[in-house]
């Protein structure tokens, strides 16, 4: 009997998709586990797994298109079955009807997977109701992974056995085939944070909150303040030429800031707090946002535990967000999270600018690009590189004083960075 397949929710916010592209077409063989399409959201793009087994009957939106969630996407049938009453229907079926039909689906377990000789398994009993952590340490572990994913490792000669699975239940998808960096490429080591995230919740006194009032009706939301400083770049140039030159190292100078800013943070964090109504949140740990722009727009994903990172940790970290994120493959999870935020457009020759603060983050850092001028050295003219810096506080929570001595740190380290490798 013919199913009708719907336009899946992929997350909490998704109210409508695109499809991406179709990996199925009208008359193919569909078995259940097999991908049918591409799925794009507002945040990333997304594989669409069939529950069902049978024939694809019926598309009912081309490439390129875009429907709400719950929308007529495809029909799967036996093969030759009649399906135009069931298309005709299809407006009188309630969204409560189709929502609980597509939740049915999607509590059943994981059947897709690898055949492995049966003395090498050891069962696992993995449901979606109980998630578990898989971890493919041995030959002796079942491993489950898409249809599309064992095509493309198959093609690209990559070993499943060394993929680590970020889907359901440690499942292998297309998005992990992708990502995949075998073990001789991967010189840095992984990073595991030691500590946990931690805060403390201050309430907020009456003066705080009449300052807040004030302030806020200044500006829209968040009234900001800005400050200005110009760094002597020459120890960081020298440095970074150095750090270079070792054998498979490559930082960037957005790196060096990236890590000078989280070290700054740990020491001053009144600057890596939240506002909220009723108090104000200083954090403990440090996740800095790194803004990246899109072609439709400017998105934000978070190095966590930034400051517990070395050099090159926060490289392979920042490469791998910002990649994810123009192809839209970035999970909400890694948007959310900030306590602070960088965004950089030296890259583009902009010599300064101020960036408007990603709430609930009290302030964010914009840098600029590094220029060759003359300066004053010891009482005399001489060519030097500098490079200015905007910091955007929230007045709320970062008085000027706050500010300013959180930007002599950063000076600190950013103009002598040897002292970030102590």
């Amino acid at each position: 009997m013919a199913e009708i397949i719907t336009m899946p929710r992929l997350s909490d916010t998704m109210t409508e998709g695109v499809v991406a592209q179709w990996l199925k077409k009208v008359g193919d063989k569909v078995e259940e586990g097999d991908i049918l399409a591409e799925i794009e959201t507002d945040k990333a793009t997304m594989e669409f797994e069939s529950f069902n087994e049978g024939t694809l009957l019926y598309i009912g939106l081309k490439e390129g298109e875009a429907a709400p969630v719950d929308s007529l996407l495809a029909i799967i049938g036996e093969a030759g079955e009649n399906i135009d009453e069931l298309i005709a229907n299809f407006k009188t079926n309630t969204p409560k009807e189709v929502k609980e039909d597509n939740k049915k689906k999607e509590v059943e377990p994981e059947k897709l997977e690898i055949s492995i000789p049966k003395s090498d398994i050891v069962e696992q009993n993995i449901t979606k109701q109980e998630p578990t952590k898989v971890k493919r340490e041995s030959l002796n572990k079942r491993i489950f992974i898409s249809p599309l994913a064992k095509k493309m490792a198959e093609e690209r000669n990559i070993n499943i056995h060394q993929v680590s699975g970020t889907g359901e239940n440690g499942r292998i998808t297309k998005f992990d085939i992708d990502n995949f960096i075998p073990a001789s490429q991967n010189i840095v080591e992984k990073f595991s944070p030691k500590d946990e995230e931690n805060f403390e919740e201050i309430p907020n006194s009456q003066m705080r909150k009449v300052i807040a009032k004030r302030l806020a009706e200044s500006k829209f939301s968040a009234p900001h303040y800005y400050l200005n400083v110009e760094f002597n770049m020459d120890n960081t140039i020298l440095f970074r030429k150095q750090f270079n030159s070792l054998p498979d190292t490559k930082i960037s100078f957005n790196d060096i800031i990236v890590k000078a800013a989280a070290l700054s943070l740990k020491k001053h964090p009144q600057v890596n707090s939240q506002w909220f109504k009723d108090k104000m949140r200083l954090n403990h740990h440090v996740h800095i946002g790194v803004a990246v722009a899109v072609p439709d727009g400017l998105v934000v994903p978070v190095v966590k535990f930034t400051d517990e990172q070395n050099l090159q940790q926060i490289n392979l970290a920042v490469k791998d967000l910002a990649s994810r994120a123009r192809n839209k493959k970035l999970t909400p999870q890694e948007m959310e999270g900030s306590t602070f935020t960088i965004s950089n457009l030296g890259m583009f020759g902009i010599t300064d600018f101020t960036s408007i603060i990603n709430q609930p983050n009290s302030a964010i850092l914009s840098v600029g690009t590094i220029i060759e001028k003359p300066i004053v050295k010891e009482g005399k003219i001489t060519i030097g590189n500098t490079m200015k810096l905007t910091l955007a506080c929230d007045h709320r929570t970062i008085d000027g004083a706050t500010g300013a001595l959180f930007l002599q740190t950063l000076r600190e380290y950013i103009e002598n960075p040897i002292t970030m490798l102590v």
